[in-house]
């Protein structure tokens, strides 16, 4: 059904959305045309309770779509699953869009502030403006803060944006 590349990447956005149960979800996904939440949780020994978290989430990414029936005896809805491994490709590209934004908007900040650090591995830099309110001096051990040179953050960030907006084609 799916070729290598494309199960190893739905594998891998399986299991950054729900991990190990996500995956076996997957797998079971991948055999079967279309089944329903109960069914699913049948075959994979996963709580139905998550079973349906991790199907909504999929769901909230495009990953499966759903189809619902009214149970004749009941009058209850029925919701009944299928893996679109073919929303997979723009799943990642609104990913990538996503970390995209992040990263430019650090850099951005990285390229606007001067910071300042105190050379302990507990603590942190701040910008310039914190450091002036607290008189060049750490909050958290006291000891005097120096200049921190940021120009090598910049340029990994600058990297990476370029790197992604090339992926884009942007």
């Amino acid at each position: 059904m799916l070729s290598t590349i494309d199960d190893a990447t739905l594998m891998k956005v399986a299991s950054a959305l729900g991990e190990d149960e996500a995956i076996r979800l997957i797998e079971h996904l991948k055999s079967i045309d279309e089944t329903t939440d109960d069914e699913i949780a049948n075959k994979t020994a996963i709580r139905l309770n998550n079973v349906r978290k991790i199907l909504y989430k999929l769901y909230d990414h495009s990953l499966v779509s759903l189809r619902r029936t009214r149970d004749p005896k009941t009058g209850w809805f029925i919701f009944h699953w299928k893996l679109q491994p073919d929303q997979l490709e723009g799943f990642i590209l609104s990913q990538k869009r996503r970390v995209l934004e992040k990263l430019c908007v650090r850099l951005e900040y990285e390229k606007n502030h001067d910071f300042y650090f105190c050379n302990s591995a507990d603590c942190k830099r701040i910008p310039f403006e914190e450091a002036v309110e607290q008189v060049f001096h750490c909050n958290t051990c006291d000891k005097p803060l120096a200049h921190c040179e940021n120009e090598h953050m910049i340029n990994k960030l600058a990297e990476k944006v370029e790197i992604l907006r090339k992926e884009l084609g942007e």
